[in-house]
């Protein structure tokens, strides 16, 4: 494990311990007895280590294309295994991850919450890089309305379900791509 991501660990740990707005950078460096410097180096401010958790769900979303199985799979099937991934990835920090994303929201983080659409855009489009979809024009904003609507509303589900969330979000998931199915928006 590299710097970056033992930083990012020990964050997590913290706002486990508490919650995510009570960590301050000064005491992550000092739980880990390094320069406030260094955590500066690899994370500049604070949402940087937000946008770093959610680097490791789109990675971890990325990496299930290496299943033997999956290149097989339906587009649809692509993209409940990918969404179900990115979540699964945050699993053992739901809490935390909600508490992140709660301070993203604050109205006075306008800057953060331009910035989380921006991610959501670009999750959106490894979705389908990884599902091979290949509409253009007119399908290819229906598709991506689609996608987006329904990952963001899955991820919602996911967040304030209660356990087990995996489950709750999986089946919401799934009836949203049947349903983009019927309107043959998977291609």
């Amino acid at each position: 494990m590299n710097k970056r991501q033992t930083i990012l660990q020990q964050a997590m740990l913290l706002a486990e311990h508490s919650d995510w707005e009570s960590v301050r950078l000064r005491d992550l460096a000092s739980s880990m007895n390094i320069p406030l410097l260094e955590i500066h180096q690899h994370y500049p401010q604070k949402d940087d280590l937000v946008d770093a958790w959610f680097d490791l769900a789109d990675q971890a979303m990325l990496a299930c294309q290496q299943h033997p199985d999956f290149e097989h799979s339906s587009a649809q099937d692509k993209l409940l295994t990918a969404m179900m991934q990115w979540l699964n990835a945050m699993a053992s920090h739901r809490r935390v991850t909600r508490q992140m994303l709660y301070y993203k929201l604050e109205p006075g983080h306008i800057h953060l919450q331009a910035a989380a659409v921006l991610r959501i855009s670009r999750t959106v489009q490894w979705l389908r890089e990884i599902a091979d979809l290949k509409a253009q024009s007119f399908k290819r904003i229906e598709q991506e309305l689609a996608l987006t609507a329904l990952f963001t509303s899955g991820f919602v589900r996911w967040l304030t379900a209660p356990e087990p969330a995996g489950t709750t979000a999986r089946n919401w998931l799934a009836r949203g791509l049947q349903l983009g199915r019927w309107r043959n928006l998977w291609h």
